[in-house]
């Protein structure tokens, strides 16, 4: 009996020193660390009114775009790099004679209300696109879809056949796609009425649950994560959209404890923005690009068919001083028409630096002479001075007033007219203007045809009218060449030739900032296409989570550890 109760003790004590013996190892080698889970709503304030929840409709208008982001998909989406990845189509082929463009769907899309998304969606989609009587947004590609002729090949592969090669045409295939058994019969003509439009049903990763309305206009709107996502499912369970008249509003929301983020936050707002406790600012460059176009075919501004005028001009410029001092800060120095960090952009482009002293120069070599009274300069007569055209709004006109005063400085006259957006579209359209600050949108495709080719001077978006035989040919070449090594040499020679001869100068690429409460984690923003690419990573942000054992080499890791904000 007493070498039993021995052994007894002896098991007990071994049990002892081995559970200690584990305990230990765990303590010295594992440690918890937060993870994400499932679960949470995003509560989010937008400025503007949403009118239709329609991807076909939505073009420029903010509201509609960034809610569509999240509820509907196209058979593509656009990377960070402007490139074009796959959506709701899995693979696609282009043919030899890069005419044909062949997709094929997942098999695991499905629309909100469970129905699988199928060809029928994509060939009703781009037909109602097709229709002379389609009320949406140019930007949509109506005019390029109505030279394809469409394919059914079968229920979940679709071809598309262009009249010839057009590199670009990827870029279209980025639309949203519609559910057919939801607007069968609805004509285009019709689309801004249809049922549809307040009732969306869509293949993205978040689905419509409830739309409030207050007096009689649309409050906010609530979407759920939807489970059937052919991607991951989101962690968040809910993302919420609460509508505001200014950026203001949506801060003032944000400090009540209204909202978690603002979707933009305003140059003019950003040292309020920072003294916000929680708010986390985050800031990409946007695919756009401020610009001064250059009239170089009026008859009373003759001297900007001079290239020396237009370097000069350029070399006047402070432009970190006028996105520090207008901007605060909000903007990237642009050296060429093509927005950098995109595939075609070329970091090899000449560059102009802030050089008053050659600027004078290259205009004392033109003869542009400075009056000893003072003055602008002169030749034959001929005063160096120009009117400058600006959008009616604050930070336009403070541009345009810097700007002029920088080419004073040289001898250049400067006066600036404001005139409201229409205006100023109509005046570039009928080419009635001397000079002009314009913001080019260029998401996606670099594709310059269509600003800077001549045969667009007439009738086109050639605005400054610009009439170069070798330019032309570079972007003829690439509008055609589906290789892309063979496209960016093109677009290398094209910026190369811009910043030689200078039919406009680029001012700056704006940079959006966005506002998000600390509590959401993992947030993320690259360079963005459109505002709405803000949510490019959506699925990844988390607000619940869970507590995991792991290894320290794991939770040293930043690509297996998610922050830890402590909440």
């Amino acid at each position: 009996m007493t070498r039993y109760i021995r052994w007894q003790v002896l098991l007990v004590l071994f049990g002892v020193v081995l559970l200690a013996f584990l305990l230990t190892y765990l303590a010295v080698n594992l440690t918890t660390v937060l993870r994400p889970s499932h679960g949470g709503t995003y509560v989010e304030g937008i400025v503007g009114q949403p009118q239709a929840i329609n991807p076909l409709l939505a073009g420029a208008q903010r509201p509609e775009q960034d809610i569509c982001r999240l509820v509907f998909s196209g058979l593509t989406r656009f990377n960070a790099l402007g490139e074009v990845e796959p959506d709701l189509a899995n693979d696609w082929e282009i043919s030899d004679d890069a005419l044909s463009y062949t997709f094929h769907l997942r098999s695991n899309a499905y629309w909100h209300d469970g129905t699988p998304v199928t060809a029928d969606d994509v060939l009703l989609t781009i037909r109602l696109l097709q229709d002379p009587e389609f009320p949406g947004p140019s930007e949509l590609g109506a005019d390029v879809w109505r030279r394809v002729d469409l394919e059914k090949v079968d229920s979940s592969t679709v071809r598309f056949v262009l009249p010839e090669p057009y590199a670009p045409f990827l870029d279209h295939t980025t639309v949203a796609i519609l559910p057919s058994h939801k607007i069968a019969g609805v004509r285009a003509a019709d689309l801004p009425y249809a049922d549809l439009n307040l009732a969306p049903v869509g293949s993205g990763p978040f689905q419509v649950e409830e739309i409030r309305s207050e007096g009689g206009r649309i409050a906010s709107i609530i979407l759920q994560s939807f489970p059937r996502y052919f991607r991951a499912r989101s962690y968040l369970d809910r993302v919420q959209f609460r509508f505001y008249s200014t950026e203001r509003e949506a801060l003032d929301a944000y400090a009540a404890g209204k909202v978690q983020g603002v979707s933009q936050v305003r140059p003019g707002d950003l040292s309020r923005a920072g003294e916000l406790s929680g708010l986390e600012l985050y800031s990409a460059h946007l695919a756009e690009l401020g610009m001064v176009f250059l009239n170089l075919d009026r008859d009373d501004v003759p001297f900007f068919q001079e290239k020396e005028v237009r370097q000069a001009l350029m070399l006047a410029l402070d432009r970190q001083r006028l996105i520090d001092g207008v901007l605060e800060g909000q903007g990237v120095i642009a050296n060429s028409p093509v927005i950098p960090g995109t595939w075609a952009y070329s970091a090899d482009t000449a560059r102009y630096s802030l050089d008053l002293e050659l600027a004078g120069e290259l205009l004392d070599q033109a003869g542009w002479g400075r009056p000893t009274e003072g003055g602008p300069r002169t030749k034959g007569g001929q005063p160096l001075g120009f009117t400058l055209l600006t959008a009616n709004n604050p930070v336009r006109k403070a541009a345009a007033a810097v700007l002029a005063e920088q080419w004073s400085d040289l001898g250049v006259e400067v006066a600036v007219e404001t005139v409201s957006g229409s205006e100023l579209r109509e005046a570039l359209d009928s080419r009635d203007y001397q000079a002009a600050i314009v913001h080019l949108k260029l998401p996606g495709d670099p594709d310059p045809y269509p600003l800077w080719h001549e045969t667009q001077v007439d009738e086109g978006q050639n605005y400054v009218q610009l009439r170069d035989r070798r330019i032309s040919e570079v972007l003829e070449m690439a509008r055609v060449t589906p290789n892309r090594h063979a496209r960016l040499e093109l677009y290398e020679e094209f910026q190369q030739l811009f910043a030689e001869k200078l039919p406009a100068l680029p001012l700056y690429v704006p940079v959006y900032t966005y506002g998000v409460d600390r509590a959401i984690n993992d947030v993320q923003i690259g360079p963005l296409m459109h505002p709405a690419d803000r949510f490019r990573t959506v699925l990844n942000w988390w607000i619940v989570h869970r507590r995991v054992l792991v290894t320290e080499t794991e939770a040293e890791s930043p690509n297996s550890r998610p922050r830890d904000n402590g909440r």
